[in-house]
């Protein structure tokens, strides 16, 4: 059984923003010559996520949305009190994307079955960015046959 690592790099749009990484993916895998076996993805940002879900159009305005009213930005948090904290001086108020990607989660694990990802008819693995604009990464790790 084999292991092959990987590094995709994006920079992402500003405030919420969706991004169908598959494509990436499907190269990696490609590259990689595995077969049969699994890909584990994870995001190595604390205000980004990993969500398997549709890309439509649509559906990301009403994914943004829906974050914005679940976790309003305009909110009061502690982690905003940046005068409180040992922080860069250009550190932004941020718990919004914090939270909103804890809730989300950051790593998804998708079976590869005859060299391809086995995700449904309108599945891609995306990256949620929550506090954009941002030069991101996502560790990308395959293991199988």
């Amino acid at each position: 059984m084999g292991i092959k690592s990987f590094q995709l790099k994006l920079t992402t749009g500003d405030d919420i923003s969706l991004h169908d990484i598959t494509p990436q993916l499907n190269d990696c895998l490609r590259q990689s010559g595995i077969r049969n076996g699994f890909v584990a993805v994870t995001s190595r940002h604390t205000t980004t996520a990993l969500v398997i879900n549709e890309n439509e159009q649509r559906l990301i305005e009403d994914v943004k949305n829906f974050l914005k009213r679940l976790i309003p930005p305009t909110d009061t948090y502690l982690h905003n009190d940046i005068h409180l904290r040992d922080c860069p001086p250009d550190e932004p108020e941020n718990a919004h994307s914090h939270l909103a990607a804890m809730l989300l989660g950051s790593c998804e694990v998708i079976p590869v079955c005859d060299g391809e990802l086995s995700l449904g008819q309108y599945q891609s693995l995306m990256l949620y960015e929550l506090d954009g604009p941002r030069d991101r990464t996502v560790s990308v790790q395959m293991w199988g046959e």
